[in-house]
């Protein structure tokens, strides 16, 4: 048996339980990690919900990403082997002291990281990666427009796009967050209280506005974005914290050849979160390793008071990851 966090029903922080359960198996393709730390994200929070249920087949434990040891499992010709530090993605399970992931989700811990630095790794990576650089593809010479920039995700997004060369500009809730979003290495914060965005991103580029949105807001932000984005300009919708309405000028969209566009990473195949594994392996963890980039933990919490991280999560008072600390 190991120590795990359920969701006793949904609800508020403290509706998330210390329980026992059964180890988890690994099944094919798959490895057993004991966890030494996991990240806490915005998902597990709508998991609580009841807003966010998780794909057939994946555990109902909340925590999508870990970092821990290797301990059994089907490791074949991976390079991996029993006793190996990674981190891993994985679609549930992740808040236990075991958890079993996909082989191919899973990458080495970055030399000279901790456990827990790695474990905040995963989950906003292989996000910030799939839709900024993949779906949106963000090119050579072009800029990028962050909403939430002191998100773990925010924070995963401007720190790799602006060690990638781009410029980058950053929405935050307050004058320190976005002054914050300038030290991680954005051209630009942009308190969204006080400032329109869309006006200063106009002033900055020129009137020419940048090349892609990474938008993890929606509702009337959507048509704000539009009038900033540049012809050929992207959005990449990756939550909807503003709402799931907008109403948008379509004549901007065929007349400047705009794409909006979208994507949730949870019920992806292990396929394509395999092939998001090997360029984060090779385009990113150099950076990691060389200390261009580097994890912001906000703040940590031994297992048991995964509620008070939901809390702070909720009170949006972080700057960067919040983690859970189970070794």
């Amino acid at each position: 048996m190991m120590r795990a966090i359920e969701i006793s029903k949904p609800g508020p922080a403290d509706v998330l339980r210390l329980c026992e359960r059964p180890l988890p198996v690994a099944r094919e393709g798959e490895v057993r990690i004991r966890v030494h730390a996991a990240g806490v994200n915005r998902p597990d929070v709508f998991q609580r919900l009841g807003s966010y249920n998780p794909p057939p087949g994946a555990s109902d434990l909340p925590g999508l990403e870990v970092a821990g040891e290797i301990i059994d499992g089907d490791l074949g010709a991976t390079g991996f082997k029993v006793g190996d530090m990674v981190c891993a993605l994985v679609q549930g399970g992740g808040y236990a002291e075991y958890v079993t992931a996909p082989v191919a989700q899973c990458l080495p811990v970055p030399r000279g990281l901790s456990p827990l630095e790695a474990a905040s790794l995963p989950e906003t990576y292989f996000t910030v990666w799939s839709n900024v650089f993949d779906r949106a593809c963000l090119g050579k010479g072009e800029s990028l427009l962050v909403q939430g920039g002191t998100s773990g995700i925010g924070v995963t997004a401007i720190q790799l796009a602006s060690a990638l060369g781009h410029r980058v500009f950053a929405t935050a809730g307050s004058d320190d967050k976005a002054r914050a979003c300038e030290t991680l290495g954005a051209e630009r914060g942009i308190n969204y209280r006080s400032e329109d965005f869309a006006a200063v991103v106009k002033q900055l580029t020129g009137d020419i506005g940048v090349d892609v949105i990474l938008d993890m807001v929606g509702g009337d932000y959507l048509p704000r974005e539009i009038s900033c984005l540049a012809d050929d300009g992207r959005i990449a919708i990756i939550a909807l914290l503003g709402g799931g309405k907008a109403q948008i000028d379509l004549a901007q969209v065929l007349r400047r050849r705009l794409t909006v566009t979208g994507s949730t990473l949870r019920p992806r195949s292990v396929a394509f979160k395999a092939a998001i594994a090997r360029q984060l392996r090779e385009q990113a963890w150099p950076l990691l390793e060389a200390g261009e980039i580097k994890p912001v933990i906000y703040e940590s919490f031994p297992l048991a008071r995964a509620a008070e991280a939901h809390a702070l999560m909720e009170s949006s008072q972080h700057i960067g990851k919040i983690m859970l600390q189970v070794v």
